[in-house]
């Protein structure tokens, strides 16, 4: 049974940077490679969760528009891992960060952008 753990959470000024982390426990390779991503969702108080960005097995990547130019998604392999670089934040992207996988959450780590 895969597990998803995250890091790297907390509180920045405007402008600021943060690195989450995600690692996967369990065999996250049983299923089909085209089936095979990692993700970030975030959700703000009072807000639906929302798609931030994903990263497929063979690298193939997609953002949200509100974070496009700003947040980068990768992925070590050999390490069931995947990070989310997050530049040049915005109070906007304050909210709790969860990871995904095919029927997975992680149990989500916050982000709080603020002066």
């Amino acid at each position: 049974q895969v597990q998803l753990h995250e890091s790297g959470g907390g509180v920045v000024q405007p402008g600021g940077s943060l690195r989450l982390s995600c690692t996967a426990s369990g065999n996250i390779y049983s299923i089909d490679d085209r089936a095979n991503v990692m993700g970030w969702y975030r959700q703000a108080p009072g807000k639906e969760r929302e798609f931030v960005a994903r990263i497929f097995l063979n690298g193939l990547t997609s953002y949200a528009d509100s974070v496009k130019g700003r947040f980068t998604i990768t992925r070590d392999n050999a390490q069931s891992t995947a990070y989310l670089q997050m530049n040049k934040l915005r109070p906007e992207d304050t909210g709790v960060y969860y990871c995904s996988f095919p029927g997975v959450w992680g149990q989500g780590t916050q982000v709080t952008v603020s002066s």
